[in-house]
């Protein structure tokens, strides 16, 4: 076979836009219609929780290039808290092994008693979404722009000094990932992260979603958030050089202001990535996919199983409803 025909045989090769995250003891998948995440329970038994997606996703000026990938970016981490919610509710277990009920604090029975139990879980996701945000713009954003406000005392260069901010700030991110990694319940998560990916590749090849088909796969997937993330802070680099650095605080609002427009860059690019494959994609797929054999693991069958039976529960009726 020409090495012409291997490349048009690689792009026909169906790419979902069906993602997902792991979560505990489970896998959330989000396909073109609903999210479903599914959890495998102490006592065996896999339990799934399927929800229809919002109207926001439908809408076409979220659909517009740049603000689509503002709006995932957000999407992402409201979706992903709700879906490690579920999965932690299951896990709240006494010495024998029984599940038990969790006594609310007095915050939340306030919460409740004020809003109703519905509200009441919405506004705690969005309060951890919240917090979430702080902790990463105080790790990713503003210790790297401290330690670049010290360094600029030395580094005259402009372009070698938001070159090695950003550099720092991989750096502080890879270190991160690495030591939470050492976490037991981690690598179990990342055990899930791999079968996640796994079940995608199977699925996009056209196989029969199966343990055995499944198992065979890589665990690496191009379009992993992982890969996102990292093109986010390679991205931040390039935006954040445009950025005056004589006051520190105005260069920290600025760049505030300025993540949305750099999560949406760097959606376009993945997108792109995605659907193309080519030396120019390789090189973009590269950092990310090396980065996966950290954040993800070698699956167990039984975590290929709940992995597969949360993609099957979102994979549309209509062939192609989910091209990426």
């Amino acid at each position: 076979m020409s090495k012409e025909c291997k490349t048009k045989c690689k792009d026909k090769k169906h790419r979902t836009s069906i993602g997902g995250q792991a979560v505990i003891e489970g896998v959330m998948m989000k396909g073109p219609q609903k999210l479903a995440t599914a959890v495998r329970k102490p006592d065996g038994e896999i339990v799934v929780e399927e929800k229809p997606l919002g109207k926001v996703r439908k809408n076409w000026f979220f659909k517009i290039p740049i603000i689509r990938g503002c709006v995932n970016f957000f999407d992402s981490m409201i979706t992903g808290v709700q879906s490690l919610m579920y999965s932690a509710k299951f896990f709240d277990v006494d010495d024998e092994g029984n599940q038990v009920e969790e006594e609310p604090g007095k915050f939340e029975k306030w919460l409740n008693k004020k809003l109703g139990s519905e509200k009441a879980t919405s506004i705690v996701i969005y309060f951890s979404v919240v917090i979430s945000l702080i902790f990463s713009v105080g790790l990713f954003i503003m210790l790297p722009a401290i330690i670049g406000d010290f360094l600029k005392n030395y580094i005259e260069n402009k372009l070698i000094l938001t070159a090695t901010e950003g550099a720092v700030r991989i750096g502080i991110f890879l270190i991160y990932i690495a030591l939470v990694s050492q976490m037991k319940d981690i690598k179990r998560v990342f055990m899930y992260h791999g079968a996640e990916h796994k079940s995608i590749h199977c699925y996009e090849s056209g196989e029969e979603l199966t343990v055995e088909n499944v198992r065979k796969h890589s665990r690496l997937h191009p379009r992993c958030g992982t890969s996102f993330l990292l093109i986010v802070m390679v991205i931040s680099i390039i935006v954040f050089f445009f950025i005056p650095n004589e006051n520190m605080l105005i260069r920290l609002a600025l760049r505030l202001a300025l993540l949305p427009v750099v999560a949406g860059i760097s959606y376009e690019i993945i997108k792109f990535a995605g659907r193309h494959d080519n030396w120019f994609t390789a090189i973009i797929s590269a950092p990310g996919k090396w980065f996966q054999y950290i954040t993800t693991k070698e699956p167990d069958d039984s975590q290929i199983e709940v992995a597969i039976t949360s993609l099957k529960a979102v994979m549309p009726e209509n062939a192609g409803e989910d091209k990426w």
